[in-house]
């Protein structure tokens, strides 16, 4: 099934009657009801409606979409050092770590609702350096916002963050729903179109067979909009949570 409104639905609709009287100017059966003066070819109906148009699939599998895969993805029975690889490739590859951690606890089928939620710890406010400030184009007396948060799917932590972010470059909107809610900072600001730079990736050593609270690997990365001006710059620590058990 297909919908789609603006302006793009208004000119179909335009359109459909003109085919129909074309039809019948060139001498073809007038057709038995309305319904079939109207029935166009699917083709035809998807130029008419444009890119619009979508399907009925679940928003986080449209997200999870976005969110660029590896060509080989190992199974749990790989072992964790190719998990590891396989998650880390993802989330660099990517411009949201939001997503590309969907897009992974939907395909090891971590939870039954793919969508992570950001559980914020109470820490103390942690000041940006000059380094960072530098990176995100702001100057020594630009307020700054800080935030410590555990990224959950299910009842798993799969990884947790450190997240200054501009609120000035950000909506009202945007500002109180990280304020308010538990929804994970890159569905907050996706309508900005951010586009992720890693500054730093590190390994930490670890065991063979990383437990669930186990730090496999950090990333920092800036944020910046579609537009270029940075916003945010994130600390972020992927946990053993996020590999599957070979016996799932």
């Amino acid at each position: 099934m297909l919908w789609h409104t603006g302006k793009s639905f208004r000119h179909a609709v335009r359109i459909l009657p003109l085919l129909a009287r074309d039809r019948s100017a060139r001498g073809a059966p007038r057709p038995a009801t309305a319904a079939q003066a109207f029935r166009v070819p699917p083709l035809v109906l998807a130029v008419l409606l444009g890119s619009g148009a979508v399907t009925g699939a679940p928003s986080w599998a449209r997200d999870a979409a976005e969110a660029p895969k590896p060509a080989d993805t190992p199974s749990a029975a790989d072992g964790p050092q190719a998990l590891i690889a396989s998650l880390r490739s993802r989330i660099l590859a990517a411009h949201s770590a939001t997503f590309a951690l969907e897009s992974w606890c939907a395909d090891y089928k971590l939870a039954g609702d793919p969508h992570l939620v950001a559980k914020r710890v109470p820490v103390a406010d942690k000041p940006l350096t000059a380094a960072q400030r530098a990176r995100l184009a702001i100057g020594p007396d630009e307020p700054v916002r800080y935030r410590r948060v555990r990224l959950a799917c299910g009842d798993r932590v799969l990884s947790e963050a450190d997240n200054w972010y501009v609120p000035a470059r950000l909506t009202p909107e945007m500002n109180a729903t990280l304020d308010t809610t538990r929804t994970p900072f890159g569905r907050v600001v996706r309508p900005l179109a951010p586009v992720r730079s890693t500054v730093e990736v590190r390994a930490p050593v670890r065991s063979a067979t990383p437990g669930p609270d186990d730090p496999l690997f950090e990333i920092d990365a800036v944020l910046s909009t579609g537009a270029g001006q940075p916003f945010c710059e994130v600390v972020e620590t992927y946990l053993g949570g996020a590999l599957p058990q070979a016996s799932r």
